[in-house]
């Protein structure tokens, strides 16, 4: 296997300026930092490709990764909470099934409690800009959603339909149990936003200030 860091010549990508041994706990590290961000299922050519490393090296990388978050029966290491998960698609950290009662108790809890100020953000950026997949939202939040995105999910009040053409990451939308509780008969009844936004002066003020 070649060191981690090293690549084919010729092959590393203009804007690729680091090497994985740059950062702690190497090859390793880096998968997880972004694994735990991305919002779909991961290749381990496409993470090859980022992280400027031959395919080999990241797939071997990721098997280990995958077997130690297992655990080891005969050694007395009990399994992580999560997992590797590798589908069709790729590559993604996933809650273990069996753990599915307490998550489930987790993000249920409080339902009948109103929305968080975060959950309510998340709400109304979807039920606006729908179809939307999770890394629009958290590029207009300015922060990671998935968290309230699952509870929001687990609530009922949006859904999966559908993937995005480009990304193939997956649209999120509202749903009936949300017209429900908003009182509307269709999208279309949502209040307009143009009574809600300050006016076109402040906003330049705002800017310049």
């Amino acid at each position: 296997m070649r060191p981690a860091g090293k690549t084919a010549a010729g092959s590393r990508p203009e804007y690729v300026d680091f090497s994985v041994d740059d950062f702690p706990g190497g090859l390793r590290a880096c998968l997880e930092a972004i694994l735990m961000v991305a919002d779909q299922p991961q290749t381990s050519e496409d993470l090859a490709r980022v992280l400027a490393l031959d395919t080999q090296d990241v797939e071997t990388a990721l098997g280990e990764m995958r077997a130690d978050y297992d655990g080891d029966e005969a050694r007395g290491v009990a399994p992580r909470g999560f997992e590797l998960r590798h589908t069709a698609r790729g590559w993604q950290f996933a809650n273990r099934a069996v753990f599915e009662p307490v998550v489930s108790a987790f993000v249920t809890d409080g339902q009948t409690a109103r929305l968080s100020q975060a959950a309510l953000e998340a709400l109304a950026i979807v039920a606006y800009k729908q179809p939307v997949t999770r890394a629009q939202i958290a590029a207009i939040r300015g922060v990671n959603s998935d968290g309230v995105v699952r509870a929001l999910n687990v609530r009922g009040l949006i859904r999966e339909n559908g993937t995005d053409e480009d990304s193939h990451a997956a649209l999120l939308v509202t749903t009936g149990l949300f017209l429900e509780k908003m009182g509307l008969e269709s999208i279309d009844q949502l209040p307009q936003l143009a009574p809600f936004m300050p006016p076109e002066g402040d906003v330049v003020n705002q800017a310049r200030d």
